[in-house]
């Protein structure tokens, strides 16, 4: 997977919604002692200006369908990035899956692949802790802080993965994983598709690639991504053909992925193979039965 920095800059937010990135990783992301955060507090890039204004956005934006963030839908995007984390469609079954996959960015846990390496384990375990502070993973908190930014195991190790799935037991900790994604993955992603004018597809599209990439504005990031993919086409919102805009934006992820440092890292086969057969298929708004491959394994949701 890819993790990149969120800088925490102000990104101004025009009327039509356009954002326009510039920002830069912090530092490159191939040196292995010059990990970065790809989730670091930052402004929501769909903040807009005065309060009143703010009101008027957020009215739009909740008159508008669920899309993805309808409960069966979600359901599905839950199903859909599980295959291409995890391997699996049982995305519940991940909430005490840890390990380290060896793409520099130390343990991967969790629904989502919340990393120590990227601050957003760090960032999960604090909410935890500060709700349920006598939680297996509280005493790891100092080494998490410490490891942040890097692919370090110091203080972690063995007894923290132990600690780790013996947290997931606890739906307090399962429920604290799944506030986590929406907070920092999947409502921003949706929040901001719709306003691009994007139907359920690509909903999810921006969805799996700000788990994927991170919610960085550098070029590795997701809205640098997103960015990259304005220059080459308009938004259905800009008067834009959908189709052609996503195969635009897929064209920017994946050659983000191409450039990864390890053979499992650089398989895009959840664009090639899954998501850019939906939008081929013109399958906008996800519907099932649904049929996919990923890393040459054949998954299928049928209702």
């Amino acid at each position: 997977m890819t993790r990149v920095v969120l800088i925490g800059a102000p990104i101004a937010v025009a009327a039509s919604v356009y954002f326009g990135g510039g920002g830069e990783p912090q530092r490159p992301k191939d040196d292995p002692s010059l990990r970065i955060s790809r989730t670091n507090a930052a402004p929501d890039p769909l903040k807009a200006g005065s309060p009143g204004e703010q009101q008027e956005l957020d009215d739009r934006i909740d008159a508008m369908p669920a899309g993805l963030a309808a409960p069966a839908k979600k359901e599905l995007a839950a199903k859909l990035v599980a295959s291409a984390e995890n391997s699996t469609l049982d995305w519940r079954g991940q909430y005490g899956a840890i390990e380290d996959i060896g793409d520099g960015n130390g343990y991967t846990a969790g629904i989502v692949g919340f990393c120590s390496g990227t601050n957003d384990m760090l960032q999960l375990t604090e909410y935890f802790t500060e709700r349920h502070p006598d939680n297996p993973l509280a005493r790891y908190l100092p080494a998490l802080r410490k490891v942040d930014g890097s692919d370090s195991h110091e203080g972690l190790g063995a007894p923290f993965e132990a600690a780790w799935a013996e947290a997931a037991e606890d739906p307090a900790f399962r429920a604290a994983q799944d506030t986590m994604r929406d907070r920092i993955y999947f409502d921003p992603a949706v929040r901001l598709a719709k306003m691009d004018g994007l139907s359920t597809l690509g909903q999810f599209i921006y969805y799996d690639a700000m788990v994927l990439h991170g919610p960085g504005v550098g070029p590795q990031g997701f809205y640098g991504i997103r960015e990259a993919a304005m220059a080459k086409a308009d938004t259905a919102a800009e008067g834009g053909d959908e189709k052609a805009y996503l195969n635009a934006f897929l064209d920017a992820g994946r050659a983000v992925i191409g450039r990864q440092r390890t053979e499992q890292t650089r398989d895009s086969s959840r664009i090639d193979t899954a998501q850019r057969v939906f939008v081929r298929n013109g399958n906008m708004e996800l519907d099932v039965p649904l049929e996919w491959r990923v890393y040459g394994e054949t998954f299928r949701v049928t209702s």
